[in-house]
């Protein structure tokens, strides 16, 4: 089940972002570490109505933020859809426990039905240039991939920019 999240949820939220912190740096992807995600990000994520939860008897196993707040590091990108009507994800997360079993999928689907259901032009996101698992994952969905930015307190490598024109 997929629901706004609530402040209580941050510790829970803290260890599923943790674990696939430790998982994708096991594995030679250093996109998340101590910096990102933090837990003032997702406190501000709840404040703003954006944090979704997916649980399953009553564990979080996974999380989204659908924003509509454009990153000024978006800003240079030439978007597919004028800036305005967009949603923006982030951080999205399931615990390697429960992996490879169509939970991102699913809070995936759940954003995109957000973002029709509320007439937003598109679903725009960033994801590491290292994680080729990620990339064919929104390629899959009809993303396009555009520009490139970076975040230097996560990595010096790039980020790509990514696209579903609704």
């Amino acid at each position: 089940m997929i629901s706004p999240a609530k402040l209580l949820d941050i510790p829970q939220i803290l260890e599923v972002t943790k674990a696939c912190a430790a998982a994708m740096i096991a594995n030679g992807i250093f996109q998340w570490n101590e910096h990102y995600p933090s837990k003032q990000a997702f406190e501000l994520d709840v404040e703003r109505g954006e944090l979704y939860v997916l649980r399953i008897e009553n564990r979080i196993i996974g999380t989204i933020v659908i924003s509509t707040l454009m990153d000024e590091e978006y800003v240079p990108i030439e978007w597919l859809t004028p800036s305005g009507k967009n949603i923006y994800i982030h951080r999205v997360s399931v615990h390697p426990d429960f992996q490879g079993k169509g939970y991102a999928q699913k809070l995936m689907t759940f954003a995109e039905n957000y973002a029709r259901e509320n007439s937003f032009a598109s679903v725009r996101l960033d994801t590491f240039s290292q994680n080729k698992r990620n990339h064919r994952f929104y390629e899959a969905r009809g993303f396009q991939r555009l520009g490139d930015i970076f975040f230097p307190k996560q990595s010096e490598h790039p980020f790509h920019c990514y696209e579903l024109v609704l």
